[in-house]
């Protein structure tokens, strides 16, 4: 791409990438315990109970500005729930199984987790693969503000372009500059430049080194790199069709709560303050006065005759207490409604029925399946890249079956009782995928089948008529 196609592209999708990041930005406030109510203290939660300047009044100075974390909550409720356990990939060959796991690595559940995390507060996440310097297959993720889309305007919504967008350190100069890439399915083109305007905007030339075929030997270098993927290697997990972040479903009751949590603490606050009105005192001075209430627990007043109001009157705040206490458990709730996440002070039982359990995450389950319907397209075209990289022939047809599992509370005892009752008559496939205390199922029927090879070469052997010798 030419220097000047390329400056056009950036100045006609910096308005979407701004609008993008904005909103981004305000979710991750959130994620990190920054709400707006902290804005004024650069993110912090802090206990002030003097020092706001803005309150009218002497009775009205506590200014205590406490957020609280329900967006850190549901994000990483349904992260856990949906992504600790990575989902089992077939495709219906145990020797290319065991070869895309091996490329997945240990940590592909930790990646899913955080393109989880990723597409709650963005919208989206993405995932980058490439081939390292010994040709092997690798991936990683890319923070979504850093990503521009650009998709066809079909119906298929391909997607045809893709702007990345990232700061680095010159660490010739000390300074900043911002780097461009430009994907295709082909190639990618790299510039670079330190003004917002681009005015300054150049190939990045040193980027990428070029090799001769023949000889390996480095030639020189340039701004352009052919992957040989034949697909952008950019994939999105969108949360949700629109890719819409879940703070904006409930940001409104979580400032709703902030502040009347925080008006509460304030109040409590300034309630301490009790304000004396002293009429006709006879005293010299306020410091005279102290001195008798704290030594003598006595007041000298003057008396001024029949009619007299002569004495000391408090001056106090009320608290609607039970108002506030009703206005916060109904904002609560309507954030874990609206979050369809779970209230952990809503389940307070230790011998729940596995009914129960369900019932307690059917609102978590329903985002949880949503994000899940959406991940596995993204999935399986990961899986597709790697195939293609394992020179699989039939890897954009082969059939890809996905078996995610849900990290919940489950009652134990309630789960081994049914496998016991049903173990006549089911299975022990059955059996080992219903076993509460078995985590890998095809590992457990084979130590049943080693259990019963050895109790049968004991028997051949007469250990077991011995054992019976020793009962007797």
């Amino acid at each position: 791409m030419e220097i000047e196609a390329m400056k056009k592209l950036l100045k006609n999708t910096d308005i979407r990438r701004r609008k993008f990041i904005d909103r981004y930005q305000i979710s991750q406030r959130y994620y990190q315990n920054e709400n707006d109510i902290t804005r004024r203290n650069n993110g912090k939660s802090i206990v002030k109970e003097d020092g706001n300047n803005d309150k009218k009044g002497p009775l009205r100075s506590a200014d205590n500005r406490v957020s609280s974390n329900f967006h850190q909550l549901l994000v990483d409720q349904e992260a856990g729930y949906l992504a600790t356990k990575p989902p089992t990939i077939d495709v219906n060959d145990a020797t290319i199984n065991q070869k895309i796991i091996n490329t997945l690595g240990d940590n592909f559940g930790l990646r899913l987790n955080e393109l989880v995390i990723d597409s709650a507060n963005a919208g989206n996440g993405w995932l980058h693969y490439w081939l390292d310097a010994d040709q092997q297959f690798r991936y990683g993720i890319v923070p979504p503000d850093q990503i521009t889309p650009i998709y066809s305007s079909d119906l298929n919504r391909k997607l045809i372009a893709l702007r990345r967008t990232y700061d680095e350190l010159n660490p010739d100069t000390g300074k900043q500059y911002s780097v461009h890439e430009y994907w295709t399915d082909k190639e990618v083109t790299v510039f670079k430049s330190e003004q917002s305007d681009y005015s300054d905007l150049e190939p990045f030339n040193n980027r990428f080194s070029i090799y001769d075929v023949s000889t390996g030997v480095e030639t020189g270098q340039s701004n352009v790199y052919s992957h040989n993927f034949e697909r952008i290697p950019f994939i999105c997990f969108p949360k949700n069709k629109y890719q819409i972040p879940d703070l904006l479903k409930y940001k409104g009751l979580i400032d709703v709560y902030d502040k009347v949590y925080n008006g509460f603490v304030n109040d409590i606050d300034d309630v301490q303050q009790v304000i004396l009105i002293l009429t006709n005192y006879g005293g010299e001075d306020f410091a005279e006065f102290m001195k008798n209430l704290k030594n003598f627990k006595a007041i000298k007043i003057d008396s001024t005759g029949t009619g007299d109001r002569s004495g000391v009157d408090k001056l106090t705040i009320d608290i609607p207490v039970e108002a506030r206490n009703s206005l916060l458990d109904i904002t609560k709730s309507n954030i874990f409604v609206h979050g369809q996440g779970i209230d952990p002070t809503d389940f307070e039982t230790n011998n729940a029925t596995g009914e129960a359990i369900k019932m307690l995450y059917s609102h978590l389950e329903l985002k949880a399946a949503k994000t899940e319907a959406y991940f596995r397209d993204a999935i399986t075209e990961l899986i597709r890249a790697i195939m293609k990289w394992l020179n699989i022939t039939d890897a954009n047809s082969r059939q890809i079956t996905q078996k995610w599992t849900r990290t919940a509370i489950q009652n134990d005892l309630e789960q081994a009782q049914i496998v016991t009752q049903l173990a006549n008559y089911s299975s022990k496939e059955a059996v080992a995928k219903a076993n509460p205390i078995v985590e890998d199922w095809q590992q457990e029927l084979k130590d049943q089948q080693s259990d019963q090879l050895k109790r049968v070469d004991d028997f051949a052997n007469g250990k077991e008529l011995d054992k019976l010798d020793e009962n007797e």
